[in-house]
């Protein structure tokens, strides 16, 4: 069979040529713009700060990721990179188990002890001394709540113990989040804005001074910290910024002038991480030109004034304003991350922060899974507790599937980062989409559950509702997202298929025969995908396969379209957004097998219940993803999204709804 096979691809040699030889390559950006409007995520962090240690390739790769040099030398150096990022190489059609298999264990005995040590006084704190409903309410959190909470050590989760503060690493401190968020999203925002992007920066680029100056107090709580990026005319297209800073005639400082919106903390911080436009001459061109840079600014410097508090749809108790520079003098010391590096620091910062909203997002459904459950047992309807009913059911397994999913994903995530991980800002994206549309999912099914009694306020369903709204919008809007990690895969496979067409022309016998023995497959039946069920507990094998499939099928679409679209992908959004979709719904497939496997190889009791909510995300998944490809690469579709660019141009242009009313007025 193996000779067939080389003989048939030798003779067929020609045609590959062809093909190779009309692919174009992909080249959008990598970095995509990703922060959205209200920048204030809730709980998160980064990689492992100083306490923790990080590998020399996440080293490296963070000074690379910094190097002003470094985007220069990418233009010069056209060779594709290689990635070890497990959704990175699905869009090749490729299985790199390293980053998902087997499912991490990073934490040591003294490390879980002592998490598990803080989870318990936390959580008697929240059902005790905080009423939820009431910062609701009053649109903001008492004093004794802000005092317990810095008591807690809530505002330096991950600060180093050096500098005052609980210097947890990622893991622990997704344990923490979950915690949190179960009883308070609120909350959540306004710890998570304070430290897991307010002076998250100053954690990640701060100088040693920086450091020592600045962490104490913000750890203690003492001073609360903000993020301020987003502006009226710049929100998902960060890069965009108005705000202006320009050195002094002395050199010493540079004045600070903008405004910036939707500010979480922005009336209570006394430290901020500011993003402004600095002059900068090209080094190529000679000319003018302004490039970001991030700028750490105290409220004390003056000329920094907020605007009243914003009337939300939910997350009341945070606070969330308008924040106005006026000739604000910020000492050129405060420059964090290098001039001109503003936009990677702040994308690393929105990066590092993800896995904190998704496992905290995970405690919230958690808490309502646990209200229907209770609700369900105690409702009695045409004489049965509505438990007993398949309609109820359904939702209840459909509600812990998700959660299970959100979960294994949030801390897969949070524990590859404590191991040094350099590359996951693909996996951050996913588990903060995952999660938040998720969270609404679950919300929505516990509310119909309680029925009546779901939509009135005294149940708590209908504020973390309210509260929920905004996950999917802030640090990253979804739609943003989903676009940033489908043209991120597309431009990463674009780059390959370039090298494989020189390989062609160069006549590379080993790279033809091995691009050639794989298409070959693919088109006489058989899979060339990665044999997947070697990392998979024989009870989910069934599972195993679907994946394995999937990611082989998914790999020959995405060359199919970039061969297709060439570098117009990047405007035809009807299909990128379904590549999202099947990237979104492969990687929750893996992480779920991989935890799955990793619960039966330890034996724990719920491994039985865990595969069979696994079994059905992943038959659901499969059929998910095959519908999609289908209609990728279906003419009847692609037909459908030119009817519907021009039907959206007929309403905006009406500026209303176009059809005539039936009854004619």
């Amino acid at each position: 069979m193996t000779s067939t096979l080389v003989n048939t691809a030798c003779r067929r040699a020609p045609s590959y040529v062809n093909v190779f030889n009309r692919s174009i390559i992909c080249r959008t950006a990598a970095t995509a713009p990703l922060a959205s409007a209200p920048v204030t995520p809730e709980s998160l962090i980064k990689e492992q700060r100083p306490q923790s240690k990080e590998s020399k390739e996440h080293q490296q790769t963070k000074k690379e990721r910094l190097s002003p040099a470094s985007s220069k030398d990418e233009k010069v150096n056209k060779q594709p990179r290689t990635s070890n990022s497990f959704v990175l190489n699905l869009f090749r059609g490729q299985f790199y188990p390293n980053e998902v298999f087997p499912y991490p264990n990073v934490l040591n005995e003294e490390q879980r002890d002592n998490v598990k040590m803080l989870i318990d006084p936390i959580w008697k704190f929240f059902e005790e001394k905080n009423d939820p409903a009431k910062n609701d309410e009053q649109g903001q959190i008492s004093d004794d709540v802000m005092n317990g909470l810095k008591e807690q050590g809530a505002f330096g989760i991950q600060v180093p113990v050096e500098f005052g503060g609980l210097g947890l690493t990622n893991t622990q401190a997704a344990r923490l989040f979950e915690v949190v968020s179960a009883h308070d999203l609120a909350i959540s925002i306004c710890t998570g804005a304070h430290q897991s992007i307010g002076f998250k920066g100053i954690l990640l680029f701060g100088t040693d001074e920086q450091k020592q100056k600045y962490l104490p107090t913000l750890a203690s709580g003492e001073q609360l910290a903000a993020f301020a990026l987003t502006e009226p005319s710049a929100g998902s297209d960060a890069a965009s910024i108005k705000t202006k800073a320009e050195l002094s005639p002395d050199g010493k400082h540079y004045i600070l002038n903008g405004s910036k919106i939707w500010i979480s903390n922005g009336g209570l911080a006394e430290v901020f991480t500011v993003f402004a436009q600095t002059p900068s001459i090209d080094e190529k061109t000679g000319q003018a030109r302004n490039k970001m840079t991030a700028f750490i600014v105290e409220r004390k410097f003056g000329g920094l004034t907020h605007g009243p508090p914003e009337k939300k749809m939910g997350i009341n108790a945070s606070n969330t304003a308008e924040v106005y520079f006026e000739d604000c003098k910020v000492p050129v010391e405060n420059v964090l991350g290098g001039v001109g590096n503003g936009f990677k620091v702040a994308m690393n910062i929105l990066n590092n922060g993800r896995f904190g909203m998704v496992a905290g997002l995970s405690g919230t459904m958690k808490m309502a899974i646990r209200k229907s459950i209770d609700f369900a047992k105690n409702r009695r309807q045409f004489g049965r507790t509505i438990d007993t009913y398949g309609n109820v059911q359904e939702k209840l397994v459909r509600m812990a599937m998700r959660q299970y999913i959100t979960e294994s994903l949030a801390f897969l995530l949070a524990q590859n980062m404590d191991r040094g991980i350099p590359e996951y800002q693909c996996e951050a994206a996913i588990g903060k989409i995952f999660a938040s549309e998720s969270a609404w999912f679950v919300l929505d099914e516990a509310i119909q559950i309680h029925g009546g009694m779901g939509f009135m306020r005294a149940t708590g369903l209908e504020r973390v509702m309210r509260d929920l709204r905004i996950f999917r919008i802030f640090e990253g809007a979804n739609d943003i997202l989903r676009l940033f990690v489908a043209l991120t895969g597309l431009q990463y496979v674009g780059l390959h298929l370039r090298e494989l067409q020189k390989a062609v022309k160069n006549f590379n016998f080993n790279v033809i025969m091995g691009e050639s023995s794989k298409r070959l497959r693919r088109g006489i039946g058989m899979s060339a995908g990665p044999d997947i069920n070697e990392h998979v507990h024989s009870s989910l094998q069934s599972s195993g396969l679907l994946l394995s499939k999937s990611v082989d099928r998914f790999g020959a679409m995405v060359e199919q379209v970039l061969l297709k679209h060439g570098k117009t992908i990047r405007d035809e959004q009807f299909i990128v957004h379904r590549i999202g979709d099947i990237t979104i719904d492969l990687y929750a497939m893996a992480a779920s097998l991989s935890r799955c496997s990793q619960s039966f190889r330890n034996q724990v009791p719920s491994a039985v219940h865990e595969s069979n909510l696994v079994r059905i995300w992943c038959e659901e998944a499969y059929d998910r993803i095959n519908n999609n490809i289908n209609l990728i690469q279906s003419s009847a579709f692609l037909e459908r999204s030119r009817l519907m660019s021009e039907l959206a141009k007929e309403i905006v242009d009406k500026e209303a709804t176009v059809p005539v009313h039936p009854l004619g007025f």
